[in-house]
């Protein structure tokens, strides 16, 4: 097979996803009140780097052939920790970003050692440690409250050149800081083994422990930067259990749609990514054409639905495990 056809393969999934999201923001973009403008774009673009975000986290389980149930609610934790601690002058918020990142980092770190060491079920497992992570969040805020920098929250969710979405930026920050090079270190690739044939890559000698802990950390990672354009975006802290629930089903909806096998092994976070904003258009869309809201939880669901089930469909014709991964 030539190389650029072997790159399209292994790409299909990633192309669709910018495909479908292109054709629904043009749609989104082209129907919405104030017409097509820099300020729509900011909207859009804040309130889809959540998800987008979120959906990197999981993505980087899923490649493994796990599942984080718990994404949610470390953003909704990170979100009432940065709430309490991004605020005072710039040395402070510095050193209160750092610690939002570390208590992401933390949360990761112990997803990843329970299922290695503990050898539970990663879906046991970040339900667990997910009502864990909620319960000390409801503890920091029993009631929406704290603060943030305006500064930094007004620089974050701002434009750059005038016409740039900051948020964007940020999340192409995080593509190429986090993403690009784990891909393609040895923890990278050998969560791709992992996620194609776990036991074939314990007998090749791939650092299967290292490989997940390191996947489950990221996430944390990057959930808890998740949580902190939440707090940028809503200037509090909010220990909002439905919230939470929400982001973790969507975010293993925009992994799907990004082209991530649910199996593991195949798919990439920046799938994922323009998975999350076509799944998040789909509610702008619903706004725009004056949807009611009393059905928009079903549609939502019908979405979600379909978009798990895509992942099933291709295993119709695969007559062996080899197949899929080929």
């Amino acid at each position: 097979m030539k190389d650029w056809r072997y790159w399209l393969s292994e790409q299909q999934g990633t192309l669709t996803a910018i495909g479908i999201f292109a054709v629904m923001f043009a749609i989104y973009a082209t129907n919405h009140p104030a017409g097509f403008g820099v300020n729509m774009v900011q909207t859009a673009a804040n309130k889809g780097v959540l998800l987008a975000f979120v959906a990197m986290a999981q993505a980087l389980v899923v490649i493994t052939a796990g599942i984080d149930l718990s994404v949610g609610m470390v953003l909704t934790l990170t979100n009432c920790v940065a709430s309490a601690i991004v605020v005072g002058s710039a040395a402070e918020t510095a050193l209160g970003v750092v610690g939002v990142l570390a208590t992401g980092l933390a949360c990761g770190a112990l997803n990843g050692a329970i299922v290695i060491f503990g050898r539970l079920q990663p879906i046991v497992t970040t339900i667990a440690t997910g009502a864990m992570f909620y319960g000390i969040a409801l503890f920091l805020r029993p009631n929406p409250g704290g603060s943030v920098n305006e500064t930094l929250a007004d620089a974050m969710t701002g434009r750059l050149f005038g016409f740039l979405p900051a948020s964007l930026v940020v999340l192409a920050l995080a593509v190429l800081i986090i993403w690009v090079p784990y891909s393609r270190s040895v923890v990278g690739r050998a969560a791709y083994a992992i996620g194609s044939a776990e036991t074939a890559a314990y007998l090749s000698g791939v650092p299967i422990q290292r490989a997940k802990f390191f996947a489950y950390t990221l996430a944390g990672l990057l959930a808890s930067i998740g949580g902190l354009f939440l707090t940028f975006f809503s200037y509090t802290g909010e220990a909002a259990y439905a919230s939470g629930n929400a982001y973790t089903l969507f975010s293993i909806a925009a992994v799907v749609l990004g082209g991530v096998s649910l199996m593991g092994g195949r798919g990439s976070a920046i799938g994922a990514i323009f998975g999350a904003l076509a799944f998040r258009t789909i509610g702008d869309l619903l706004f725009v054409f004056d949807f009611d809201p009393l059905w928009q939880p079903l549609f939502q669901g019908v979405v979600l639905m379909l978009a798990v089930s895509i992942g099933a469909f291709g295993l119709f014709q695969v007559r062996n495990r080899l197949e899929w991964f080929g």
